[in-house]
């Protein structure tokens, strides 16, 4: 116990010294989007579907630190309820000044927490967020637990953890200035730091994966401390962030970046191992890429608490009852070429343009094909399966 109380104390001390993240407070709306962050985006990536109609709202955002995501979470789900909690008292009075200058401090309540003391809070939520916290618990099994137990049944959560492979020099020069710096001194050990790569051999492993991939983000020395100067870091590999998951009871609903779990992202050119590839264990065919391509530095995906509901859209029939909804998450609407949920260009056709352009919930897939001749079941499924737009149940509600 009396090592948990140290960890906890010693990453409480890291983020009152610098709070995290260090974004600038602004007035008005945050810049942009980010699709995590919308409980209806969530929910149809997750789930594939959307409910016509939310009961009320709970979220919350496990570990806020000094409320960015707090504050999206806030402006995208424009009727929800959301709690930040967090240990550090510094992080949580930027907090409470970032939401209170956006306009949504009256929905937004803050604590200061430990993330495995969340029943305390003595409610439910329909969402939760945990961004970049659980791997910096001196027991993250725990942690998820203790959140699985405040989710709501057919509840999502989004999660984000380090991974293992791509963090490698990031673990050595975390070594290194730990060996080194006064024990606790962070601003010393952010000082070392920046000395070590100052004066390292340009050609060092070290100080070229740095140059390459993390300087820029690093200027401020909150992101420099919390990348190298963090007194708890657990990383995790496949096997293990599968182990973590089925320990805490919740199912698995995808990755958040599937992008990068694309197997013909590595295999395309070579179809007979491509092929068998494909017949793998899901799980060892994320494994097989984790291999193949160790630079992902994060895992980030999407839990459920069952009951789980899905749809089986390849069913005309009930299809055709779904009525569409275009996606807010998404930028150059109305036009043909945008930027979609991942901020990826997208070129549509003119008959994909019109179906966008009336997918506002009112009419059902069936009415929109029958005002549109040249539109089809499939080019509904190829927007909804891009998640430009969303398919809604009239019956359901959350």
């Amino acid at each position: 116990m009396d090592h948990t109380n140290n960890i906890t104390k010693a990453v409480q001390n890291l983020y009152n010294t610098y709070p995290f993240p260090p974004e600038p407070l602004t007035d008005g709306t945050p810049p942009g989007y980010n699709w995590r962050w919308s409980v209806p985006a969530a929910h149809h990536f997750a789930l594939g579907w959307v409910p016509a109609q939310w009961s009320e709202l709970h979220i919350l955002d496990a570990g806020c630190g000094t409320g960015v995501g707090t504050d999206y979470l806030a402006h995208l789900n424009p009727t929800a309820q959301v709690t930040g909690i967090d240990l550090s008292d510094a992080a949580l009075g930027i907090a409470q000044e970032r939401v209170a200058r956006s306009g949504v401090g009256q929905r937004v309540e803050f604590r200061q927490l430990n993330l495995t003391d969340v029943q305390q809070l003595d409610k439910q939520f329909e969402y939760i967020n945990c961004v970049g916290v659980l791997h910096h618990l001196p027991d993250p099994k725990a942690g998820l637990r203790a959140l699985a137990g405040v989710l709501a049944p057919g509840g999502l959560m989004h999660v984000f953890v380090y991974a293992q492979w791509g963090r490698w020099e990031i673990r050595l020069m975390q070594k290194a200035i730990r060996l080194l710096q006064p024990a606790g001194d962070y601003r010393a050990g952010v000082t070392l730091g920046r000395q070590l790569f100052a004066h390292l051999p340009a050609d060092n492993r070290l100080v070229r994966r740095e140059r390459e991939r993390w300087a820029l983000d690093n200027v401020q020395d909150a992101t420099f401390a919390d990348m190298y100067v963090h007194p708890q870091e657990i990383d995790y590999t496949v096997q293990t962030l599968f182990d973590l998951i089925a320990d805490s009871g919740l199912e698995f609903l995808g990755f958040s970046n599937p992008r990068y779990w694309q197997l013909e992202r590595l295999l395309a050119p070579l179809p007979e191992w491509l092929e068998t590839a494909r017949k793998l264990p899901i799980q060892q065919q994320y494994e097989l890429m984790e291999a193949l391509d160790p630079e992902l530095t994060h895992f980030e995906f999407f839990l459920g608490r069952p009951p789980l509901t899905r749809h089986d859209w390849s069913n005309p029939t009930l299809l055709r009852q779904a009525r569409p909804l275009r996606s807010p998450c998404m930028m150059g609407w109305p036009g043909r070429s945008l930027l979609d949920y991942d901020y990826q260009p997208v070129d549509l056709t003119p008959v994909q343009e019109q179906i966008l352009a009336q997918s506002t919930g009112a009419v059902t897939v069936n009415d929109l094909l029958a005002q549109n001749p040249e539109a089809t079941p499939a080019q509904v499924l190829d927007l909804q399966q891009r998640q430009l737009l969303w398919l809604q149940i009239k019956s359901k509600q959350i």
